[in-house]
């Protein structure tokens, strides 16, 4: 069922979201702890720099010429998220999103160029 969104606020780690035609907590009931969602053309463009999850996974990455894999998972973290980079063979690469390793995001090419920190291999 399409909602629009009327007003929305963060309360804590919650969401509270005010829906058109909906005017009382009761009215809405039905949809407490349910699951949004937004088509990706509805979306806000965020700030230069930064990126929605889901415009990041399915990237090829790589450190210099050598191929990575591929992004297939964020996990968010409280410090920073990481990216979850899975090879042919199937092995994880689990990368910080820092400035250090994540150098570059290039959307129309499908590439994160990165450079991994002693430890991360």
């Amino acid at each position: 069922m399409p909602l629009k969104v009327q007003h929305a606020r963060w309360k804590g780690k919650l969401l509270l979201i005010k829906f058109v035609d909906f005017d009382s907590p009761e009215d809405i009931s039905v949809f407490t702890n349910q699951f949004v969602f937004a088509s990706v053309n509805d979306l806000p463009p965020l700030p230069e720099g930064k990126y929605y999850h889901h415009q990041l996974i399915g990237l090829d990455v790589f450190e210099g010429s050598e191929h990575l894999g591929c992004l297939t998972a964020i996990l968010e973290t409280g410090a920073n998220d990481v990216y979850i980079i899975e090879d042919g063979d199937g092995k994880e690469l689990l990368l910080p999103a820092i400035p250090s390793v994540i150098l570059q995001i290039d959307l129309k090419n499908n590439r994160m160029d990165v450079h991994l920190i002693e430890g991360l291999r």
